[in-house]
């Protein structure tokens, strides 16, 4: 057989999803991840994925990997032990953040320590000025004496850090040169490689970020490639970033730290497809996995992106408290509530719900991998949501009575309530947890949630979203085909892409002058097509081209989309109206008479996306016949109630039902409640609609 399928495989903190796509037909699996040694999970979802397809290794033509790895081992703090030779005078940089407390009432805050201990960071006499200039020559003789300590400390990475080398890295280039020469398996991350940009601590905190998960993801991708390769896989292999793009395995050994939300990008791309194959303008994806809640905001068809993002974030998620990474990110809310998140009862008796999670190892207490604390999952086992004779189409068989006893012990004895209070309080708790952080995402970007239609994809969300869309007020909800390994599936649309940053200050005033400008997008362009050509060598390029701009004096900017290629004076005004428009969308106001600065300008170069196929209409509609029926909780009274139950794959195109129902598949289940009704379309897709109240 030519190889022509595309493989997509995501690990998560949970469950490993798989999709294989050839010739327009679609496979899908779902296998526990193996945290010890993820690879584990990987190949074993391999296996079940190509015996499904009846396929071989040398049939794959394309395997697309997405990980959580980079990100757990930042939370988890398990990544190698790393330095950071900084400028001398700034050690205490990267510990001293911005000054500021994100929690301004708390005597007993704690900061999130540096991945880096302070007697690891080392000081070299150097510097340059923010034009670049030497101030003062690079220490070279300094360099060679941190060697034994290097050597003393058991260092595995390092990170370089030097002031203004967004403007020059001559001396930073030199710094790796002499360590590399000394310590020729020693990891060396550059802030400017890493992160070309003005504002030394986020640059810093980027590059010991990256230093941090460069050992342990460069030993991992080396497995998974060898054991591919031993297994006949003679295929490219790429990773999806965390703006949604894909790139080489060896950009990303050299990069990890622009993988971090690399599943869940995968969502948002697709989506942004549904929109665009359904005419919706405005969609909030919801993705619920086993650990995590993701949520997103789409907008004609694109997510919206950012250049900065917290990883670890450790006091009740707010911002500031987690570790700041600049890096090209899709934008989203994540918080802590996936189906593995473990219920707990506070001091003032109050139930909580995560971030902490149970995962796949031991993983809730239904799945009888020795897990004991009532979660997310098993409160839906409790309240009749999920069967467990049919969970993973029957792969893996619940213990019903395990979750009724772990949810009885808590929240259950702890608040001298019967089990099934109790879940009902977990998932509400849970339900309304994801609503608020939509809503304060939402407001944070000056948007709407009422008129946006939600696509509800991964393992749990099917399971919530009807409920979390009645609390959020939201009328329509897609499920895809795949919904349960959506990220999984979004990465098979993914195109190839780079996005190259860049530090130039540049004021809008009657003197501009776009010549160096036009310069550095050029070199910017070089940069990136270098990297995309690797995995694309005739595709046609897409160029977005952004800035952050501010008015003049301010401390924050925001991210504009500007027109591609050169520019000219007689653009200036153009350039003005459009930061004015986007600072009125997001403040609902302008500043009249201060002129307009850039500060980073940043280039994504992808390629060319295959124009998205149009949802027609279903000619003729007839009642879904179930497949059976099931005792549910009613979540708004309380009562059991006898609900019928429909099999997915057995509801054609125009099926209609009402709620409340089940609709069982195999990797989820989605529940219509009974303020929705529900029918399939063209492309196979559920959609459930609010009923027009009578």
């Amino acid at each position: 057989m030519t190889a022509q399928a595309k493989m997509a495989v995501d690990i998560g903190g949970t469950f490993t999803d798989l999709a294989l796509d050839i010739a327009g037909k679609r496979f899908t699996a779902k296998v526990l991840t193996t945290p010890s040694a993820p690879e584990l999970g990987v190949l074993n979802g391999i296996d079940v994925i190509l015996a499904r397809a009846a396929l071989a290794p040398a049939d794959i033509g394309l395997l697309i990997h997405g990980t959580t790895l980079a990100t757990n081992a930042i939370i988890e703090r398990k990544g190698a032990r790393t330095a950071l030779l900084v400028t001398d005078g700034f050690r205490d940089s990267i510990e001293m953040a911005y000054e500021n407390r994100f929690e301004q009432y708390d005597v007993m805050m704690d900061k999130p320590p540096p991945l880096v201990p302070r007697h690891l960071r080392l000081a070299v006499p150097e510097r340059m000025n923010a034009q670049g200039k030497v101030v003062k020559p690079l220490d070279e003789q300094a360099v060679r004496a941190l060697v034994p300590v290097l050597r003393a400390e058991a260092v595995a990475s390092v990170a370089i850090g030097y002031l203004h080398s967004y403007a020059n890295d001559a001396h930073e280039r030199r710094t790796r040169d002499i360590l590399l020469a000394e310590l020729p398996e020693l990891a060396v991350t550059l802030s400017s490689e890493v992160c070309p940009e003005i504002r030394e601590y986020e640059r810093w905190s980027t590059a010991c970020g990256n230093a941090y998960v460069q050992p342990v993801m460069a030993s991992y991708l080396k497995r998974l490639a060898d054991e591919l390769r031993l297994r006949g896989f003679a295929c490219p292999v790429f990773l999806i970033t965390s703006a949604g793009g894909l790139t080489t395995l060896e950009t990303a050994r050299r990069f990890p730290i622009r993988l971090v939300e690399s599943g869940p990008a995968g969502g948002a791309i697709l989506a942004a497809r549904i929109a665009q194959e359904c005419g919706y303008d405005k969609i909030v994806s919801f993705d619920m996995g086993g650990t995590t809640a993701k949520i997103c905001l789409i907008d004609d068809g694109q997510p919206h992106y950012s250049r900065s993002f917290e990883v670890a974030r450790q006091y009740r998620f707010l911002k500031g408290s987690g570790l700041p990474v600049r890096i090209p990110v899709i934008e989203m809310v994540e918080i802590g509530a996936g189906g593995g998140s473990i219920a707990s009862v506070d001091a003032l008796k109050r139930i909580q719900v995560g971030p902490e999670s149970a995962a796949s190892e031991p993983g809730p207490a239904c799945y009888g991998r020795g897990g004991i604390e009532a979660t997310v999952t098993d409160a839906d086992v409790v309240l009749g949501r999920i069967d467990p004779d049919r969970f993973a189409g029957g792969s893996m068989k619940l213990d019903a009575a395990a979750s009724r006893a772990a949810t009885q012990r808590m929240p259950g004895d702890r608040l001298g309530i019967d089990a099934t209070t109790a879940a009902l309080g977990i998932v509400e708790v849970v339900e309304e947890n994801m609503a608020n952080a939509a809503r304060v995402h939402a407001v944070e970007r000056g948007k709407e949630l009422t008129d946006r239609t939600m696509v509800a994809f991964g393992g749990a969300a099917p399971l919530h979203a009807a409920r979390l869309a009645e609390k959020l007020g939201v009328r329509r909800m897609v499920v895809p085909t795949g919904a349960g390994v959506g990220s999984a599936v979004g990465f098979l649309m993914a195109p190839v892409a780079y996005e190259v940053v860049r530090s130039l200050y540049v004021l809008f005033d009657a003197d501009f002058d776009p010549a160096q400008l036009n310069l550095t997008r050029q070199a910017m362009r070089e940069e990136a097509e270098a990297i995309v050509r690797q995995g694309a060598p005739q595709a046609r390029l897409v160029e977005q081209w952004s800035a952050e701009m501010r008015y003049r004096g301010q401390g924050h900017e925001v991210t504009v989309a500007l027109p591609s290629g050169d520019l000219t004076r007689a653009d200036r005004e153009q350039l003005i109206a459009l930061f004015v428009g986007q600072y009125e969308q997001q403040f609902g106001r302008s500043i009249p008479g201060l002129e307009v600065e850039v500060l980073n300008w940043s280039l994504r170069l992808a390629t060319e996306e295959p124009p998205a196929r149009t949802c027609p209409p279903v000619l003729g509609q007839q009642p879904a016949v179930p497949a059976g029926f099931t005792r549910m909780i009613n979540p708004a009274s309380g009562e059991s109630q006898e609900v019928p139950v429909y099999l997915r794959a057995g509801l054609p195109p125009g099926a209609r039902l009402s709620g409340p129902a089940v609709i069982s598949e195999d990797e989820t289940t989605t529940i219509v409640t009974e303020a929705f009704e529900a029918h399939i379309n063209a492309f196979n897709y559920i959609v459930l609609e609010m009923k027009v109240a009578s």
